[in-house]
């Protein structure tokens, strides 16, 4: 007879298990990084498609497309963080799902009492009026208003999800992955 523990899983049961999950896990990593094309394609998960909008543009304009790679935008940084809310399960992560819709309705306040016009509608010097007076909280170590914790909460994000994304890797960190080098290419050690 095997042994097995006290749920009658045997020690070649696990072993199985865990083959199994190595084989898959490949499929399951390629899935994964198609999944912010696909998000993009269907639509929000958890955005209202206005609040998507809103928060696109405001991604687009803190990490923006340039001569050396693309920005937020291409780089899907917002349907990563749509889908991240989307997912959210326990409590502690709906009361961040109500801080990101709050703090999407308080940028498009604080640009019609800045520009009179609704963040979409202002014209993109506007809008880098609005970035600008939320980050002017960024002086202080800890946030303190609602409006500064979104403000630092989105920056973090973008930037996270930007770095983590093909397009942040590949193309503007112009990681190459694991090669062989011929030569140290760093400053020798001084005795």
């Amino acid at each position: 007879m095997k042994p097995a523990d006290a749920k009658g899983l045997t020690r070649r049961d696990a072993l199985k298990i865990a083959a199994g999950a190595a084989l898959s896990a490949p499929a399951l990593f390629t899935r994964a990084m198609a999944a912010p094309a696909a998000a993009a394609a269907s639509g929000p998960r958890f955005f209202t498609r206005e609040e998507l909008a809103v928060l696109d543009e405001l991604t687009e304009l803190i990490i923006p497309a340039d001569s050396h790679s693309p920005g937020a935008r291409a780089a899907g940084v917002s349907s990563f963080i749509d889908g991240r809310l989307a997912e959210a399960y326990l409590p502690v992560e709906q009361d961040v799902q109500q801080r990101w819709r709050d703090g999407l309705r308080r940028v498009d306040a604080l640009c019609r009492e800045m520009n009179g016009a609704a963040f979409l509608a202002a014209s993109p010097a506007q809008r880098v009026a609005v970035l600008t007076r939320m980050a002017a909280s960024e002086k202080e170590k800890e946030p303190t208003s609602a409006d500064d914790k979104f403000w630092r909460e989105l920056k973090s994000a973008t930037v996270y999800a930007y770095y983590t994304s093909e397009i942040g890797i590949h193309q503007e960190m112009e990681y190459k992955g694991n090669t062989l080098q011929q030569e140290y290419a760093g400053e020798e050690a001084k005795d």
